[in-house]
């Protein structure tokens, strides 16, 4: 099947693929990287020669997963040794957030670059964007930044029209949309919030603006029931518009992004191969939740086998309602790194992220894991209350007994110091959990 990057409508058809031709297809595509890399990584082609894998010989998916994973540390260590083109065929230089440790350096070559650009493009086609839309773009093309690059090159592939404002400046963007009409915004949940009040302080009609749909970015809308969270429910709840959710990162080189129904992020089966495993590395049962696996697929630069997200996902595998049949991933459960063991309970920061964004009262947060004075996890939650503070804490210990069986420590803090906490210039997403259990 042609899957030449200058056409989403060839992607659209992958979408429909049976299980058995969906198998066939991808394991054509896993086979060519694993020659690719063979060939030309020293990391990979040095892997296979310590296990003994024999590339030309791959013929069966089982062969593939006894390749040892890739991690974060892997990525760290031998970043150049993962170079899989001639320095000289690099066109993009990017670099990873580093929300879990020191950012990695990621590299395209032109290929690449058209592949980033269909990447987006299917991400938006499914949310329903169209080349007569007009997308403001209200994140960052610069700090070697991957999403906002791909956000830009994929409206251009649709046909979009596309409004650079970048990131901040509320009075700028809503000068922006009363001034060009944008029928699409993408934006991080959080300043979309922002937006929203910054509107109603200035008595501007958000309702009256020419914005049908927000695709929301680098942040969840929803829980693990897919419904839509605190920050979702405000934004509906003032801004008469389509939410979609998307999950991407620049190891993962791909976007899953929900169509209209909000049943989680079609995946793109063309550009990414993915596994849900237990902490024993094993597959896990239909439906439940374990750690994202990904193999970047018709990835030149440099593509990476079966590498560990440290993402906590659920994977949905039955046909959505909107016809597709390509699996769709549930929103991140937790982050394998940021596990607590508390009180012999297992706890990951977004269970009680889910509980906190859920109390109007809650006006900020920032949760926090240390070590008590025997070197065992503890849980603080540096919270700002409006209202009556007992009565509010008292609630929140409830439904955390509830909901995870443990309750944490809450510490009142002025909402400025929280959200000092929680905005640090250098980051380019808000910190809502702090580790300094090391």
């Amino acid at each position: 099947m042609n899957t030449s990057f200058s056409n989403i409508k060839n992607g659209l058809e992958i979408d429909l693929l049976s299980s058995s031709e969906l198998n066939n297809f991808q394991f054509e595509l896993i086979r060519n990287t694993l020659i690719s890399v063979n060939d030309n990584s020293t990391y990979y082609s040095n892997l296979f020669k310590e296990i003994n894998f024999d590339v030309l010989n791959f013929n069966d998916i089982s062969a593939f997963k006894k390749i040892p994973f890739s991690t974060k540390e892997i990525l760290q260590e031998f970043n150049n040794e993962l170079l899989n083109v001639p320095i000289k065929n690099i066109a993009e230089y990017v670099t990873t957030s580093g929300t879990l440790g020191a950012p990695v350096q990621f590299l395209l070559t032109e290929n690449d670059l058209d592949r980033l650009a269909y990447n987006e493009a299917r991400g938006l086609s499914v949310a329903g964007v169209t080349s007569d839309d007009v997308v403001q773009i209200t994140t960052t093309l610069d700090r070697r930044f991957m999403a906002g690059l791909a956000y830009y090159v994929g409206c251009r592939m649709i046909g979009a029209g596309t409004i650079r404002v970048g990131v901040g400046a509320p009075q700028l963007q809503w000068d922006t949309i009363a001034q060009m009409s944008p029928t699409v915004i993408i934006g991080v949940p959080s300043f979309i919030v922002k937006l929203i009040e910054f509107a109603i302080h200035n008595n501007i009609d958000i309702n009256a603006s020419s914005v049908k749909k927000i695709i929301c970015i680098g942040e969840p809308i929803r829980d693990i029931e897919l419904e839509l969270n605190k920050v979702g429910q405000f934004i509906k709840s003032q801004w008469n518009v389509q939410l979609f959710s998307t999950y991407a990162s620049t190891e993962m080189a791909t976007a899953f992004t929900e169509c209209e129904f909000g049943q989680g992020g079609h995946q793109l089966n063309e550009l990414i191969y993915t596994e849900i495993i237990d902490e024993d590395g094993n597959d896990v049962l239909e439906n439940e939740i374990g750690e994202l696996v990904v193999t970047t697929l018709q990835v030149e630069g440099m593509p990476l086998l079966r590498f560990r997200t440290g993402d906590m996902v659920r994977k949905y595998n039955a046909p959505c309602k909107c016809g597709r049949k390509s699996s769709r991933l549930g929103p991140i459960v937790g982050r394998k790194g940021q596990l607590i063991k508390y009180k012999g309970t297992s706890v990951y920061p977004s269970a009680l992220q889910h509980i906190l964004d859920h109390m109007a009262e809650v006006e900020t947060y920032v949760i926090e894991a240390i070590l008590n004075d025997f070197g065992e996890d503890q849980i603080n939650v540096l919270i700002a209350i409006s209202g009556d503070k007992e009565i509010i804490i008292n609630k929140l210990k409830e439904l955390c007994q509830s909901y995870i069986r443990v309750t944490p420590e809450f510490l009142i803090r002025e909402a400025g110091f929280i959200n000092h906490l929680r905005n640090r210039p250098e980051m380019r997403k808000p910190i809502l959990f702090i580790d300094n259990r090391r």
